[in-house]
């Protein structure tokens, strides 16, 4: 009986595992590696596929190089840049600075996505420069909602660096060479 059961089982299973071997074998990449294997190179790669699928591109004005060096940047702020954070009444107070290209990043990146911020409704942000860099300040709109506040400060400054959708069409009108959002670069 045993092995009745297990021809069933088999005869049941197998028909369904051979098709999804079959249709891995045929499209290597869905069995291979997704990951372009660094962060920068996989943000080129992916504008380069939505520049080439779209057929008004106009290649005369793309600046990938433009997009290379504002990841440069983006990688100096979010990996070399010296971060102080100090909380304050209804948020967070944070001093980035840096030296060289990460001060210059700090800079061109800090200033404009606090004016992104304050954008946001939840919250109130403004960037003022300082020695080295720069100082931002993002408080609740709500001053008692202590939920709010706890969510700023936990975010710190890495976190509300990526807070707003607006990176991936930013660094898609870069490429195409347009300046968004009053962004320098």
């Amino acid at each position: 009986m045993w092995r009745a059961v297990m021809a069933i089982v088999l005869g049941v299973a197998l028909p369904g595992a051979v098709p999804a071997h079959v249709v891995f074998a045929q499209n290597p990449a869905a069995s291979g590696p997704a990951m372009p294997g660094q962060d920068a190179f996989g943000a080129i790669a992916e504008i380069v596929r939505i520049l080439e699928a779209d057929p008004a591109t106009d290649w005369t004005k793309v600046d990938i190089e433009r997009l290379r060096q504002h990841l440069i940047d983006m990688n100096e702020v979010m990996l070399r840049a010296v971060v102080s954070q100090t909380p304050v009444p209804s948020g967070l107070v944070m001093e980035i600075t840096g030296t060289g290209r990460t001060e210059q990043a700090i800079r061109m990146m800090v200033v404009p996505h606090a004016v992104e911020l304050d954008r946001m409704p939840q919250w109130s942000a403004k960037a003022e420069p300082i020695a080295s860099g720069v100082r931002l300040t993002v408080i609740g709109k709500t001053p008692d909602d202590a939920k709010l506040v706890a969510r700023i400060r936990g975010l710190g400054f890495a976190g509300l660096i990526t807070e707003g959708a607006h990176h991936q069409p930013h660094h898609l009108a870069m490429a195409r060479g347009k300046t968004p959002n009053g962004h320098t670069h």
